[in-house]
């Protein structure tokens, strides 16, 4: 199986920057018109607004719902464009955005450079409540229309927004606009294929926003049908789409599950036709190979898995407590006997297939038991018991029981693994700040850059801070590397706040992602996109 990508071919310059185009509707293959298929998925947190869809499940969606300005080449590979005719930029300061004409919203209205520019706007002022806001932040007025909340979570209230729009966007004409950022950026236009910069149709404006997301209008190839919540989503291909990645077949069900258990017994029985990851009990003994036969996908995903504690619960506010929960995890037992190898141990805050990544930066992810009973001797001690939550549909109960074992028996903790029945429940407890232990979490790169990890999981105000950590260094050193105008500059200060997180453990990183996706006798080819998504543009159906 080839894994191919809907995520494109090459980025060039720094500086002087130029996104060269890469296809037009003219240059795309035949497709099929014809065949149904059935996928895995989640119940997504959030009704499916881009700019506040921060989690897998309701990615899934956006991210076939809707086309962005770029894509990217494989895992780890560089930007190409897609609905950008290019990018351009004399200081990495000041760029200037330039659309394909034509193209349009499932709804028939076109896409234009207003309908980027009136979507970030959007996601990025602060009473509008987007999870995403904070990918806007470069760009020049961000803090006027998202002003800092002086105490993070606490009691106080944010100031009122000085503005509405973001003094540095400007739309010049139908498909082009200026995009001004506070600060020169070489890293900015890697991160526009991040689902928070897709365009919104003038219909969103006009109503309520979880209505809108509940019945999407998207631009991508395919377009929304139904929801029925806890069930699944059906799609349909967009037959007004002119892009390179139209969908190959016609109808598209997402089934969404509460047990990947039922999920798999559906794929061997021929009623789903693909599961991203099947359950990790079945990879005992190989047992998935027998199952599947030819019909399995090995793919190493740029993600990572970690435990995340609740800092602003102050039994968990102890960086030595983080500290001895980290040594006290024998990460290549867990893998080979919860894993069956299939996992790599994590040593960093990011992921190796991110630019940027640096081999060993989490110092105390390793096994080291004296260790971690001194650290729990400076935290001192602790009391009581410390659940460990999970969701259950996605296949995790066995390693997060594996870490509560290994914590009793090195710490004699009283850890114990709790079950929260699907990912968007358990997404709800973390962003409502409602977490009374440590909670399994996870971060998949959807654009290949170490600052895709520092910036959303560890700066105060991240899309992914879901601990509430927050280091003043960690900022300053962020803010000074997405503001280099030269990207190896910007990987040295994201290095030096890497060695801050190292002392300070925000997270405790577990292992990194290896995927094992099955599909049914029904596909003759598919391939993966560079998250481990099924690629639409490459389903052929037997």
């Amino acid at each position: 199986m080839s894994q191919l990508s809907r995520r494109g071919v090459a980025w060039v310059g720094t500086v002087a920057l130029a996104l060269a185009a890469t296809a037009c509707a003219g240059d795309r293959p035949g497709a099929g018109t014809d065949g149904a298929i059935t996928i895995y998925g989640q119940e997504p947190q959030n009704p499916l607004v881009p700019a506040n869809t921060p989690e897998v499940g309701g990615g899934k969606l956006v991210n076939v719902l809707w086309t962005g300005l770029v894509d990217y080449q494989g895992v780890g590979g560089a930007p190409r464009n897609v609905l950008a005719e290019s990018i351009e930029s004399a200081d990495a300061q000041k760029y200037t955005v330039r659309i394909r004409p034509g193209t349009t919203f499932h709804d028939g209205s076109p896409v234009t450079a207003a309908s980027f520019v009136d979507a970030w706007n959007w996601g990025a002022h602060a009473p509008n409540g987007a999870a995403n806001s904070s990918f806007y932040a470069d760009i020049a007025g961000f803090a006027d229309v998202h002003p800092t909340d002086p105490d993070g979570a606490g009691p106080q209230k944010a100031p009122a927004p000085r503005a509405s729009a973001m003094s540095g966007l400007r739309v010049v004409d139908d498909t082009t606009f200026e995009a001004t950022l506070a600060a020169p950026s070489a890293i900015w236009p890697v991160k526009l294929g991040h689902l928070a910069f897709m365009p919104l149709p003038r219909a969103f404006f006009g109503g309520r926003p979880d209505d809108f997301g509940r019945n999407p209008v998207g631009n991508g190839p395919v377009r929304f049908v139904s929801w029925a919540p806890d069930v699944a989503v059906k799609l349909t291909r967009f037959d007004g789409y002119r892009l390179v990645d139209r969908s190959k077949v016609k109808d598209v069900t997402v089934r969404l599950y509460q047990q990947d258990s039922a999920g798999y017994a559906d794929l061997l029985s021929g009623n789903l036709d693909f599961m991203e990851q099947v359950p990790v009990a079945n990879l005992a003994g190989r047992k998935w190979e027998t199952d599947l036969a030819d019909r399995r996908i090995t793919f190493d995903l740029p993600a990572t898995h970690m435990i995340t504690f609740p800092l602003y619960d102050r039994r968990f506010a102890s960086a030595d407590l983080r500290r001895a929960v980290s040594l006290s995890i024998d990460r290549q037992l867990l893998i080979d006997r919860v894993f069956f190898g299939h996992r790599r141990p994590a040593d960093s805050f990011s992921n190796p297939t991110a630019r940027g990544y640096v081999a060993g930066e989490c110092r105390d992810c390793r096994y080291d038991p004296a260790a971690a009973k001194a650290a729990l001797a400076r935290a001192g001690g602790f009391t009581g018991e410390l659940p460990l939550f999970y969701n259950a549909d996605s296949g995790h109960k066995d390693w997060m029981e594996a870490v509560a074992a290994q914590l009793q028996q090195t710490l004699g903790i009283r850890a114990r693994a709790e079950a929260v029945p699907t990912f968007a429940a358990l997404r709800k407890l973390v962003t409502d700040r409602k977490m009374t232990g440590g909670h399994r979490s996870g971060w998949r790169a959807d654009y290949p850059d170490v600052e895709l990890w520092l910036g959303p999981n560890y700066t105060t105000s991240g899309a992914g801070n879901d601990s509430g950590y927050s280091n003043p260094r960690v900022d300053a050193l962020y803010r000074e590397g997405v503001r280099s105008r030269d990207i190896d500059a910007a990987h040295a200060r994201f290095a030096e706040a890497g060695r801050l997180l190292s002392d300070d453990q925000p997270t405790v990183p577990v292992f990194y992602a290896m995927q094992q996706s099955g599909y049914s006798p029904r596909i003759a080819r598919a391939g993966l996109t560079p998250v481990g998504e099924l690629d639409l543009a490459t389903v052929e159906l037997r």
